[in-house]
Order: C-alpha cells, then structure tokens, then sequence
C-alpha cells in the first residue's frame, strides 16, 4: 500500500532501507573512532601531527573512486586485509552491503572528525583544570566535562557523517559495485535508472526521498545540537 501510494516499487524500496541502513552503520561505527581522533588533533602536540590530520582529510581530496579503489585492494577478496578477514574470520566485504559501510564510514570519517575537533578546541580547559583539581581523576574529567560539552559538536559531526553516507556514490560503485538488493543504494539505484530508457520519473522520485531525508536530518541535528547547547548553558 505504501509503495504503491508513493509511486515507488519494490527495488526502489529496497534501496531506501539499505541507504538508511548503510548510513546508520557507517556513522555508528565510524563515531567513536573520530571522538578519539579529533580529541587527538585538537589537544596533541606531537611529531607527526601535521601527518595525522592530512590522513584523516585525504578522502576529502582525493577522487572517491580512487577512495574505493583503494579499499578494493585493501579489502578485496585478494588484498592483504581481505584476504586475512575471508579466511580467518568468514567476513567478505567486498561486493557486499558492508563493504558498503565502510566506504561510508571512510568517506564521511574527515567530516565527522572536522565538526568534533571545533567543538573540542571550543572547550574552556580551566573547567577541566578545576575538576582536575578537585581530585577528580583523568578518566572522570573526560566523562563529566569533556565529553559532554563536546556534544554539539559530536551530533553535528554524526549528521555530516550520516547524511555524507546518504549520497556516497564513487567509493561505493567502486569497491561494492551496484547490486539491486545487496549494494545498492539510493544514488546508485538513480544511477542505473537514468541509465535505462523511461527510468527518469522512478530517478526524479528516489531523488525527491533522497532530498527529503537529508533535510529531515538536518533539521533533527539542530534541534538536537540547540536542546544540548542549552542545557550545558551555552546558550540562551
């Protein structure tokens, strides 16, 4: 009923769910990591930081498809990593939905990692030094200051992330290629209907819900972002 409501068949479904479902999973596998790292580049002083911070923003620079390429021998099924996970731990990433988490997750990593690193180098560090003072312990200060005053920052940097894995097409084409049901997602699935004759109006309605969730998102994370500036008293 609902497909048929909206004008939208199954394959086309098919690739809403697994779009939502690829970009859930990249931005919450992703997340943690860029905490780390963006406390990292933001607080570190260290030799090779400079190294650290062009690595994390390479996939900004480089051509996505060269992004996937990369990850295609890394983690292809003959790459070194790849073949290790296959023959070792039975997971194959390449040609499958996950590996199509990955190459969200590598993609939006750079943008996640910039909007948290604001939000941390904004941080007054005398609200640190003064819990540390207090006796407060390392480990507690992070979880009691730091951290949650990185929370706007943190919800931002999820919905860049998100809403980058939403519309990732080169480095995905690239290492999962364009599996109705298994890989595609919603640009690939535009993709491959603008390539066959009459597909332009089943194109134009998966670009309209493409459209539409991004804004949804957008719209979600600020208000997020403003309910939890305000309860740390950041804003009026």
């Amino acid at each position: 009923m609902e497909a048929a409501a909206l004008g939208l068949g199954p394959q086309e479904w098919d690739a809403i769910r697994l779009s939502l479902k690829v970009s859930f999973w990249a931005t919450l596998a992703s997340l943690p990591v860029a905490v780390a790292v963006a406390l990292v580049l933001a607080r570190g002083r260290f030799w090779g930081h400079s190294v650290l911070n062009a690595l994390v923003h390479l996939p900004l620079i480089m051509p996505p498809v060269v992004t996937g390429y990369l990850l295609l021998i890394a983690f292809g099924r003959r790459g070194v990593i790849g073949t290790f996970l296959a023959e070792h731990l039975g997971i194959v990433l390449a040609f499958r939905w996950t590996g199509a988490v990955l190459a969200c997750a590598v993609m939006g990593f750079p943008l996640m990692v910039r909007a948290i690193r604001l939000s941390a180098e904004g941080i007054d560090r005398r609200l640190e030094q003064a819990s540390a003072t207090l006796g407060a312990r390392p480990a507690l200060v992070f979880l009691t200051i730091t951290l949650p005053l990185m929370v706007p920052g943190i919800i931002a940097g999820a919905v860049l992330g998100f809403a980058k894995a939403m519309g990732e097409f080169g480095a995905t084409i690239t290492f999962v290629s364009n599996i109705p049901g298994e890989t595609q997602t919603l640009p690939t699935a535009i993709y491959a209907l603008l390539q066959v004759p009459g597909g332009e109006a089943a194109a134009l309605r998966l670009t309209l819900v493409s459209i539409a969730l991004s804004f949804a998102a957008l719209v979600a994370s600020e208000a997020l972002a403003r309910r939890a500036a305000h309860r740390l008293g950041q804003t009026e």
